[in-house]
């Protein structure tokens, strides 16, 4: 490098280039932005997850992040088809809620705006046994 060449800095454009411009909720999204799922709803869902791999009914997970939905897939086996994917799409938060449980028929077996409620699905109620 000559004595005539300037030297660029460019610390204050990458440091600047990590942080989003607002966190308003009611902006308009980015085209290219992603959907995932962040660290208390992830919490919220391993905590249901780990018991259940504890009783042995499932074995394996699956995180799936696209610019629609995120979408966290249970196994019960690594070779199979998804049994459960629970799914945020903010796109329904106003309507129907932005997480649901979906079966592996496609059927929705609970939707609503509060995770934990919505993961209650898998809360198996206690019978008496005679």
């Amino acid at each position: 490098m000559s004595e005539s060449e300037p030297i660029i800095d460019l610390r204050p454009a990458l440091a600047q280039r990590g942080r989003s411009k607002s966190t308003a909720p009611d902006r308009a999204r980015d085209p290219l932005e992603i959907v995932v799922f962040d660290r208390r709803e992830l919490s919220e869902i391993f905590r249901v997850y780990g018991r259940m791999v504890a009783a042995g009914a499932w074995r394996d997970y699956a995180l799936d992040m696209g610019r629609e939905r995120a979408v966290f897939s249970i196994f019960r086996r690594s070779s199979e088809c998804p049994i459960y994917r629970i799914e945020k799409a903010p796109k329904l938060v106003r309507r129907q809620g932005a997480y649901s449980v979906v079966s592996s028929t496609g059927l929705i077996l609970k939707r609503g705006s509060d995770l934990r409620r919505v993961l209650a699905v898998f809360d198996k109620s206690l019978t008496v046994v005679r």
